[in-house]
């Protein structure tokens, strides 16, 4: 049902806006919103419903509802708009059908401009906006709003714009010039290039800048290129150049180019939501995190050496702010120490604590369990391990951008307050960042061990699950079943009654998929991973050292201790445990760490004698040079070169027996020791002749005997 006053809109090409101003049995007058003046015009009241059920004609908000503050309005929009408004209820109200019919109009357009002294297009601008701008007093407002044309640039011509200048001390008046495109454009450049970078020079210092490079002149004085300024009625001036500035002012790129990308979303970003939006109940999202404690400890071994300050991991549900895991130790910031806490995470709370001393119920801490997303840092928390997360636990990782800690702001706050427990109660806390001089080193003031330190830390967290949170964004349900806001409350009232994501597997598939990743080699010596050698009952048994058809596997490992590594199989959900061999045995309990520094130690003891041995082979192949040039000079005195090639090789085995009987007779030894020292007296040998019968044989040793007699002569 069509009502006066109300607007439609024509979705043809059109696109005409209308609005209703009266309605007489069968006809609806209507007038058109946009054009500058606009009389009401007929139609027939069925035509125009017609169009609204064919969606021809669509209802629309009134543009020109408004609402107006009088308070806001100066006395002379007052006194038009009531001026105005007094002629509309004189002549409006009592001769409408008049106004409204087309032949009666202009006539009495005329009698009104007769009667109170205004041109009849006035008249019918009066009009015009009344049925247009909405049939209200209100309507009738002068369109102050629109004049110096807000938010458009003028075409400046050669004049000068705005408010004239003072006279300057010489009594002269300095025009100064309009800000045209092209100044602008030297307003911009020097912007960008003095004021939008990590300089930090300032808006006057760039200011000067621009003047140099666009309104001075080059010299050149005692060789040196110098710039002078031009008169001030020829440049812009200061005001000018920062009220541009102020007015095409982007503060978000200011501040990313002035100071870093960083910066602006860690201070400056707006903060419009918060954590707990992105989550539907526990575990959807947990936040984890380490810091460095400020405190120091001291060894176990002795109180009397500090061993530095220890590592804190924090897992923290997001939903309820409830500590699901943590880690406290010197590992890390490391994927180690990440790998600790996530175990951590999975562990009976009650049985961890009592290790410490500390004797829990089951409702203090009730987590056990894994999330739907982590939330982490990029450093420990992406590698392949993540990646195991990731496809066998179905857990999302989800790494904030670098020097981003507001990203996880409930995990940081919680350590902010566990630093600021520890300053006022730990002995050896940091309790300034810089000490003046002769101040005590707080650090001699250590007392703690580690033990002792996790077991305040434990209560910290004890004490924070029970705390009421500040500020937090309590549900319309919470309120109704009236819940205080303690982590532990709402971690319980988030499982009964929203889509909690908690998940639970066993400990041991957890550390499977956490610990480390590697690659093996597999050989008949064994299954080699950095250079030690294991052995497994599934390898024996599928004889992977014999058949040697295995090259290489994966392998899971602890670098804390190498004494076992491990096979994963069924999708990461089972495994097969590898053992040192005997050959390895000194590695024995040895950390990953240890067996690297032997191996890097051996590497560096070769290299430093590298040098004497490249020395020693050098020196060998000179030597043997020397032997074989000496015996080749003796041999070419030797050789008989009436011989053929086949008669040199003629006879190697009998004088290799030669040689052997000659080699028998100087290897042999002399047990008396005054014979030692004595000449060996030579026998006199009597030749005795063969007949020449004898056997070849025979005759071969005659030879060998003639040669040895030959040789001992030359000895003599």
């Amino acid at each position: 049902m069509m009502e006066i006053n109300s607007v439609y809109k024509y979705i043809d090409n059109k696109e005409e806006r209308i609005r209703v101003i009266y309605i007489i049995d069968k006809f609806t007058y209507i007038v058109n919103l946009d054009g500058a003046t606009s009389m009401p015009r007929k139609e027939l009241t069925e035509t125009i419903s017609q169009e609204i059920n064919a969606e021809e004609l669509i209802l629309i908000k009134d543009p020109f509802a408004k609402i107006i503050d009088e308070k806001a309005l100066s006395e002379l929009q007052i006194s038009k708009r009531d001026s105005d408004w007094e002629v509309i209820l004189k002549y409006w109200f009592n001769n409408r059908e008049e106004l409204l019919e087309k032949k009666s109009r202009n006539m009495m357009f005329e009698q009104i401009s007769r009667e109170i002294g205004i041109s009849v297009p006035k008249v019918k601008k009066l009009f015009s906006r009344y049925w247009q701008r909405g049939m209200n007093k209100n309507a009738l407002l002068p369109d102050y709003i629109n004049s110096g044309a807000k938010g458009k640039e003028r075409k400046l011509a050669i004049n000068k714009v705005g408010r004239p200048k003072k006279t300057n001390y010489h009594g002269e008046i300095v025009e100064g010039i309009n800000i045209t495109a092209e100044v602008k454009k030297h307003f911009q450049v020097a912007i960008n290039k003095y004021y939008r970078n990590n300089n930090k020079l300032s808006l006057k210092e760039a200011y000067m800048f621009m003047l140099k490079d666009f309104y001075s002149d080059i010299y050149i004085e005692n060789n040196e290129i110098k710039n002078k300024v031009w008169d001030i009625a020829r440049i812009p001036t200061y005001n000018q150049f920062y009220y541009w500035f102020k007015k095409d002012e982007d503060i978000k790129k200011d501040i990313t180019f002035r100071e870093s990308e960083k910066e602006f979303n860690l201070k400056h970003r707006e903060l419009l939501n918060n954590s707990k939006q992105e989550t539907d109940g526990p575990g959807t999202r947990f936040q984890v995190d380490a810091t460095i404690a400020d405190v120091y400890l001291v060894s176990s071994l002795n109180r009397n050496r500090i061993i530095g300050r220890p590592i804190v991991y924090a897992i923290i549900d997001v939903f309820s702010r409830l500590i699901a895991g943590i880690y406290v130790g010197l590992e890390g910031p490391s994927w180690l120490g990440g790998m600790m806490a996530l175990d951590n995470m999975l562990q009976d709370k009650v049985e961890y604590c009592k290790v410490y001393g500390i004797n829990i119920e089951k409702e203090q801490w009730p987590c056990e369990h894994i999330p739907e997303i982590i939330i982490a840092d990029r450093g420990e928390f992406e590698g392949y391990s993540v990646e195991n997360l990731i496809n066998n636990l179905s857990i999302k990782i989800e790494n904030t951008s670098p020097y981003r800690g507001d990203l996880k702001g409930i995990v940081e706050r919680s350590f902010r307050t566990t630093n600021e427990k520890i300053k006022h109660t730990t002995p050896g806390a940091i309790q300034k960042e810089f000490r003046k001089r002769g101040d005590r080193d707080y650090r001699l003031d250590a007392t703690l061990t580690l033990e002792e330190f996790t077991r305040i830390y434990i209560n910290i967290v004890l004490h924070h699950n029970s705390k009421i949170i500040d500020k937090y964004p309590m549900d319309k349900e919470m309120l109704e079943d009236e819940i205080t806001p303690t982590p532990l409350n709402l971690w319980k009232w988030g499982i009964e009654n929203r889509k909690g994501r908690l998940k639970t597997v066993n400990r041991e598939i957890l550390r499977l998929n956490i610990l480390p990743r590697g690659k093996a080699s597999v050989s008949r010596a064994g299954i080699r991973f950095k250079g030690l050698y294991y052995s497994s009952d599934k390898a024996i048994k599928e004889q992977w050292f014999i058949n040697n058809k295995v090259r290489s596997i994966e392998i899971v490992y602890d670098p804390r201790n190498m004494n076992k590594i491990y096979i994963p199989f069924d999708n990461g959900l089972s495994y097969d445990e590898c053992y040192l061999t005997s050959t390895c045995i000194q590695y024995k309990d040895c950390l990953l760490e240890e067996i690297i520094f032997n191996e890097e130690l051996e590497a560096e003891l070769k290299e430093k004698q590298m040098k004497e041995q490249n020395q020693n082979n050098i020196d060998l192949e000179k030597e043997i040079n020397k032997i074989v040039s000496k015996a080749r000079k003796i041999k070419e005195k030797d050789i008989d070169y009436s011989k053929s090639t086949s008669e040199k090789l003629k006879g190697i085995k009998r004088n290799r027996s030669i040689e052997k009987a000659i080699n028998r007779e100087n290897e042999s030894f002399d047990l008396k020791e005054e014979n030692r020292n004595k000449k060996t007296e030579i026998a006199e040998v009597i030749e005795i002749i063969r007949p020449k019968d004898l056997s070849q044989e025979n005759k071969g040793n005659n030879r060998v005997m003639e040669m040895i007699k030959r040789k001992r002569n030359e000895k003599k």
